[in-house]
C-alpha cells in the first residue's frame, strides 16, 4: 500500500525533487511503523534495511540511489560498506557452487597426487558478514606491538628451532619448509594452473557484484610477485586490525572483545611472535560500534596512521568471522584437531553495473591478489581442507593502503571461539611460509 502511494506521489507531482517525495515517505513510515524508525534509532539499523529492502523495494533503492549520486569518495566509500553485508540473497546458490566446487577440488587432487593425508573437508561458501557478539569500544591508537623477545614455544623439534632462529635475522629469505618444520601433503600442478577456468573454478568464488579476466587471474603474475618480507629491527612489520571487532562465535560472551574476533588476533598475534619471531602491532580499535554498515570508511584514518607511523609494517590483515546459514558448519579437522575453516576476500574495486571505481582506486590490486593466491595455493598444499575458495568482490575494502593486505574470514557465527583460534595454527605456518619465501 505504502508503495502504491509512493509510486502515485511520484507520477502525479513530477515537479518535485526525488527527495522530498521521500521525505514524505518516510513520514508515512514513521506513523505506520513507528517500531521500525525506533529500532533503526536505537541501533538495530540491519532490521530496518532488511525490512526495507523486502517490504519496501522502492523506498531501498531510491535511498540508495540517492546516496550514490551525492557524489564524493567518502560517501561511495560508505555505500561500498553498506554493500558488502548484501550477501543473503545469494547464499543458497553460494553454497551449492562450493560443494561441486570443492567435490572436484579433492577428486582431482586425489587422482593427479594420490598423496593426500591432511584430511580434506568440504566447506561451504557464503558472503555475509553479518554481527554476532558484542565488545567494548576502542580508539584509533590503542593496541599492541609483540615483538620476538618473548618465549618461543618449543616441542624439541631442532627444524622448528632452526627456522626460529633464521627468522629472527635481518632477512627471512633462503629458508625452506623443511626449516620451518612443515611437510607437503599435496602438489598442485602448476601447469594446470595456466588454464585460466581452472584457476576460476578450483580457487575462487566471483561474486556476482564483480568480474573479473584472465589478465588479472594470471598464475604467472600471481607467482611471480615477492612476498617475502625483511625485518626492520624491533619496529613491526605485520599489522593485524579488525574492522569488525563485535564479530563473535558461539560461545563468545557479550561485552568480552576477547572471545570475539579480537581474542582470535591475540592468538594469532602470539604464534607469530613466539614462534616465528614476527613483530606484530596487533590493533584492537572498534569501528562497528553503532555503525557497522560505514566501518570501513570509519577504519580508514587510523589504518593510515598507524601506517604513517610504522612504517616498517609490509604486512596487513584485517581478520574477521563469516556468517553463514545455520546449517552450515565451517569445520575441518587438521592433525587430528578440530578448527575452523577459513576464507581469504579480495575486493577488485569494479563492479558489473558501474565498471571500474575511479572514486576506489586501488593501486596495490595486482599485489592483493598474488598475496591471496600464493596463501590460498600453501595452504591447499600444505593443510588441505583448511580454506574455501578465494572470495573476490566488488568495490575496494581499504586494501588500497599496503601491497601485501589481506582480508581473512576465520570460520562463522556457530563455529567455537577455540575452533577459530586453532585455525590460526596452520595459518601462521602458511604466513611464514609465504612470507619468507620458505615454499619457493
Amino acid at each position: 500500500m505504502i508503495s502504491i502511494i509512493y509510486f502515485w506521489g511520484q507520477n502525479l507531482l513530477p515537479g518535485l525533487k526525488l527527495n522530498l517525495t521521500l521525505g514524505f515517505y518516510n513520514q508515512i513510515v514513521e506513523c505506520v511503523f513507528p517500531q521500525l524508525v525506533y529500532m533503526e534509532s536505537g541501533n538495530e539499523n540491519r532490521a530496518w534495511a532488511d525490512f526495507t529492502q523486502t517490504m519496501l523495494p522502492a523506498y531501498a533503492y531510491h535511498s540508495k540511489q540517492l546516496w550514490y549520486e551525492a557524489g564524493n569518495g567518502e560517501e561511495l566509500s560508505q555505500l561500498a560498506a553498506a554493500e558488502e553485508e548484501n550477501y543473503q540473497a545469494r547464499q543458497e546458490q553460494v553454497l551449492a557452487e562450493n560443494n561441486k566446487a570443492k567435490k572436484n577440488l579433492k577428486g582431482d587432487l586425489n587422482s593427479e597426487e594420490g598423496d593426500s593425508d591432511g584430511g580434506d573437508k568440504t566447506g561451504s561458501e557464503s558472503g555475509a558478514e553479518n554481527g554476532n557478539g558484542s565488545g567494548s569500544d576502542g580508539s584509533a591508537g590503542e593496541g599492541t606491538v609483540s615483538g620476538n623477545g618473548g618465549s618461543t614455544e618449543n616441542d624439541g623439534s631442532s627444524s622448528e628451532k632452526s627456522g626460529q632462529e633464521s627468522l629472527t635475522q635481518e632477512t627471512s629469505k633462503n629458508l625452506s619448509a623443511n626449516s620451518l618444520g612443515l611437510v607437503k601433503q599435496v602438489e598442485i600442478n602448476r601447469t594446470k594452473l595456466q588454464d585460466f577456468d581452472y584457476l576460476r573454478q578450483k580457487f575462487y568464488q566471483i561474486d556476482s557484484s564483480t568480474t573479473i579476466g584472465s589478465s588479472q587471474l594470471n598464475v604467472e603474475t600471481l607467482l611471480g610477485k615477492d612476498m617475502t618480507i625483511t625485518k626492520q629491527g624491533e619496529d613491526p612489520v605485520i599489522l593485524i586490525y579488525h574492522t569488525h571487532s563485535q564479530e563473535g562465535y558461539a560461545d563468545s560472551v557479550s561485552g568480552d572483545l576477547s572471545t570475539t574476533v579480537v581474542g582470535v588476533g591475540d592468538y594469532l598475534t602470539e604464534l607469530l611472535t613466539e614462534k616465528y619471531g614476527f613483530t606484530v602491532l596487533h590493533h584492537r580499535g572498534c569501528y562497528d560500534i553503532g555503525d557497522r554498515d560505514h566501518a570501513y570508511s570509519n577504519a580508514a584514518p587510523a589504518i593510515k596512521e598507524i601506517l604513517e607511523e610504522y612504517p616498517s609494517i609490509q604486512v596487513v590483515i584485517d581478520l574477521h568471522r563469516d556468517g553463514v546459514p545455520e546449517s552450515t558448519h565451517l569445520t575441518t579437522e587438521i592433525n587430528g584437531k578440530k578448527m575452523a575453516q577459513i576464507m581469504f576476500f579480495n575486493g577488485l574495486s569494479r563492479t558489473t553495473t558501474a565498471g571500474e571505481l575511479k572514486n576506489l582506486p586501488n593501486q596495490y590490486l595486482e599485489d592483493n591478489l598474488a598475496f591471496s593466491f600464493q596463501m590460498q595455493l600453501a595452504a591447499t598444499e600444505y593443510y588441505p581442507g583448511l580454506t574455501r575458495r578465494i572470495y573476490l568482490k566488488g568495490y575496494r575494502y581499504n586494501m588500497h593502503f599496503c601491497p601485501k593486505s589481506m582480508l581473512v574470514e576465520v570460520g562463522a557465527q556457530n563455529n567455537t571461539l577455540q575452533e577459530a583460534k586453532n585455525a590460526m595454527e596452520p595459518l601462521a605456518d602458511i604466513l611464514a611460509l609465504v612470507l619468507t619465501g620458505a615454499d619457493q
